[in-house]
């Protein structure tokens, strides 16, 4: 049996997007286990288009599918005022059928950040996104201390999930114990989704 793990993200400036290939190179790394890169389009009033149907480069939009087929979810969104981005938020808005169904009860989901500052909401941000998972039923899964990286990064990184500090011009590149803790937090994901499948 194959554990496909779901990483969705949404990512403005690309380092969200970096760190959701960099969990889903730790969901590779586990036997069994693999990992399918999702993004979801931007939003913008009704009087404009935001994104054309199919994204032009990169991973394709999720839809509904690939949510209730997932053995494992992991979730990433830059911060906005210490929550998820609104694109983020109108694709899970959209989730209703599958919670009526509790199609997701039951597996594992975490979840990833990046900020512009230290300071800019990333643990509330980190929260944000459990909620609604929660109310699918899902199992959140952090990021242990025993981790080494989570007790030495000076950059980004929270048992709640990791996260990253990308600068107020969205230039600073993850460090390497973000690196780590990313790569890190997939493989734990697909190691637990395996053993609850």
């Amino acid at each position: 049996m194959t554990c496909e793990i779901l990483v969705l993200y949404y990512s403005r400036h690309g380092a969200v997007k970096q760190m959701a290939q960099l969990l889903a190179r730790g969901v590779e790394q586990v036997s069994g286990a693999t990992a399918r890169l999702r993004t979801v389009p931007g939003i913008a009033p009704v009087t404009r288009t935001a994104e054309p149907p199919v994204p032009d480069a990169g991973a394709p939009y999720v839809d509904l599918e690939d949510l209730a087929a997932c053995q494992g979810l992991a979730l990433g969104s830059p911060t906005r005022f210490g929550n998820m981005a609104a694109p983020l938020k109108a694709f899970l808005d959209s989730t209703s059928e599958l919670w009526l169904k509790g199609a997701l009860a039951g597996k594992p989901a975490t979840v990833f950040t990046s900020t512009s500052t230290m300071h800019g909401g990333q643990e509330t941000t980190l929260i944000s996104m459990m909620l609604p998972l929660l109310h699918h039923g899902m199992v959140i899964v952090g990021v242990p201390y025993t981790e080494p990286e989570l007790t030495l990064t000076s950059t980004g990184g929270t048992p709640y999930g990791t996260s990253h500090t990308a600068g107020t011009a969205s230039d600073v590149p993850l460090s390497e114990h973000e690196k780590k803790l990313c790569i890190a937090q997939g493989r734990r994901l697909a190691q637990i989704a395996l053993k609850l499948a």
